[in-house]
């Protein structure tokens, strides 16, 4: 007896799935950046510029690193399609286009353009720097990972109470600024311990902290 629900069906219903969450994440995305100023072109355009920019890592320098253990070779073996790249003692440490230059730009771009104090900037991107290294935490084998809503919730907590009227640009400056000066530059001493062939500030665990704590720190503001 053939079955009334084809293969085809269940394509294209996931498909419709897809593309619906695609919308909706988009919408979010643009609704949070118009808050900040932003045309829905602008909006878009950084979107597509961060998100191409996630899969470009520029190398900076490399440092002698431990190996990883055993079961943390065979769990990227699991996890990775393909041959993990080979560790050869060393980790190249990279920049990410996309979870660090282009946040870091904006960020500029959005602290001239609000005209807001560089002492008050500065402070809310420290507070949120703490809380984010009290809660991120290293993992062999791939990087240092955080708690994906520890920043967003710090970062709007810290605006509104630092700058209420412009609580939208601040949020998103000291949230992303915050993941990576936190969970990535004060955790540079324990890239040794993690034994991954490339570490990418910005890139890795930390993009997603990087690229949803913009948005949703904007939000909640």
């Amino acid at each position: 007896m053939r079955s009334s629900f084809s293969v085809y069906q269940f394509l294209f219903l996931l498909f419709i799935v897809v593309m619906v969450a695609v919308v909706i994440q988009v919408g979010v995305f643009t609704m949070a950046l118009d808050k900040l100023g932003l045309s829905p072109h602008s909006a878009m355009l950084l979107l597509i510029c961060t998100l191409a920019g996630s899969a470009i890592n520029l190398p900076l320098f490399s440092m002698r690193a431990e190996e990883p253990p055993a079961e943390v070779k065979q769990m990227m073996r699991s996890l990775l399609f393909g041959r993990p790249l080979p560790f050869t003692g060393k980790t190249v440490v990279a920049i990410n286009v996309g979870g660090a230059l282009i946040p870091v730009s904006f960020s500029i771009y959005l602290t001239t353009v609000n005209q807001l104090p560089l002492l008050q900037v500065i402070l809310a991107v420290t507070l949120v720097a703490v809380i984010c290294y009290s809660f991120s935490r290293p993992i062999p084998g791939l990087g240092i990972g955080i708690p994906v809503f520890i920043a967003p919730f710090s970062a709007a907590l810290v605006a509104l109470l630092l700058a209420p009227g412009q609580s939208a640009p601040l949020a998103y400056i000291c949230g992303t600024l915050g993941v990576l000066v936190g969970a990535d530059l004060m955790r540079m001493r324990d890239i040794r311990k993690l034994g991954a062939p490339v570490a990418s500030i910005g890139g890795a665990g930390t993009f997603d902290g990087i690229f949803f704590t913009g948005i949703i720190a904007v939000l909640l503001t």
